[in-house]
């Protein structure tokens, strides 16, 4: 039987993956258009170091929530939400579907099940936990997050000291677990059933993959791109904290050299995917395919699961391939897909679609 909700494509994965090649290869199969789940590409005129994709490469396909904002102006889940939530059940409304695609982890949850509504920041509080942090180790943090908020010490690295601070600042002035508040949330989006794709190149691969991609962009314009914004918003633009935007502005004020910049852009991306992986992978229903996006094998194998799987309407339910796959819903699955379990020595995930 069909889900009686309207289907909601999200495709994540970490930065280099080709998850935006992938959403364009998808669109191209059933009526769609592409929802951005980004935090940099909202900013106007930061293009090459957000690997935006141009008009011209976007073939006609609408994308949303590209070129919203100046680089001067916040942006947060909360102005995330506040756009996003509209714009999709305003595609839905023209019987199109929403193709959500991005790599912030954060706006992605947060469209999914709402913000997390807490008590403000405190100071003092703050402070008061960085120094223990600095005297005694974060690893000693997390242990008293753990006596007071066991479930938010579960979901929490004992490395992680922002977010352990936040959820002992958040324990200490609301008197209860930040787990318990968390359970209040309500999802902005109502009426759609999520399918989850996610895309997890091999890790060697990847890693090739965003050296290559840095080194591009450097070579098309990077310098010149910061250059502008600098000159015009200065170095406390908000879009200045990206990689890649960070690393060419202490090029620029002399701090470091060209081939060091590069250098630290690349190492920040490989970084920045490892932590990626590890939000995603927390992420509820994401099946798992162990390829890159933009290979086209790579699509024709997520559309023919697409076309399998009975609860996702607009590809239909595809006689010849329908005995490959389950539902999700129905905890079967055929051929090694899985929802993404944990990581083994390699950095690799086990349970994925090979």
């Amino acid at each position: 039987m069909r889900s009686q909700k309207s289907p909601l494509l999200v495709i994540v994965g970490p930065t280099g993956a080709g998850k935006s090649a992938l959403a364009l290869r998808l669109a191209g199969s059933f009526p769609a258009e592409v929802v951005s789940c980004d935090a940099f590409q909202v900013y106007r005129g930061a293009d090459i170091g957000t690997g935006k994709l141009s008009v011209s490469e976007r073939r006609g396909i609408p994308h949303h929530l590209l070129d919203v904002v100046d680089p001067s102006q916040g942006f947060s889940a909360a102005s995330y939400i506040d756009l996003a939530a509209p714009i999709i059940d305003d595609i839905r409304s023209r019987a199109r579907v929403p193709v959500v695609v991005g790599g912030t982890g954060l706006y992605l949850r947060a469209l999914r099940h709402g913000l997390f509504e807490g008590p403000g920041r405190d100071p003092r509080i703050r402070n008061r936990v960085v120094d223990i942090a600095d005297r005694r180790g974060r690893v000693f943090v997390h242990r008293m997050l753990h006596r007071v908020d066991p479930a938010s010490a579960g979901r929490i690295h004992p490395n992680d000291l922002v977010r352990t601070v936040r959820a002992l600042e958040v324990r200490l002035l609301a008197k209860r677990p930040m787990s318990d508040l968390m359970r209040g949330r309500t999802s902005p989006l109502v009426g759609y059933h999520a399918v989850l794709v996610g895309v997890a190149p091999p890790r060697p691969e990847l890693a090739a993959r965003i050296e290559l991609r840095v080194r591009g962009m450097f070579a098309h314009g990077l310098v010149e791109e910061v250059r502008r914004i600098l000159k015009e918003f200065g170095r406390d633009a908000p879009v200045i904290k990206a990689i890649g935007y960070r690393q060419v502005a202490q090029y620029l004020a002399g701090e470091i050299d060209l081939d060091e910049a590069r250098g630290m852009t690349v190492k920040a991306t490989l970084q920045y995917a490892k932590r990626q992986m590890t939000w995603f992978r927390r992420e509820e229903g994401v099946v798992w395919f162990t390829c890159c996006g933009d290979d086209p094998e790579a699509g024709d194998r997520i559309e023919e699961y697409l076309r399998a799987r009975r609860d996702f309407a607009p590809l239909g339910d595809d006689e010849g391939t329908a005995g490959r796959y389950e539902s999700i819903e129905s905890g079967e699955f055929i051929e090694a897909i899985e929802p993404m379990g944990p990581l083994n020595e390699e950095g690799v995930h086990a349970e994925t679609v090979s």
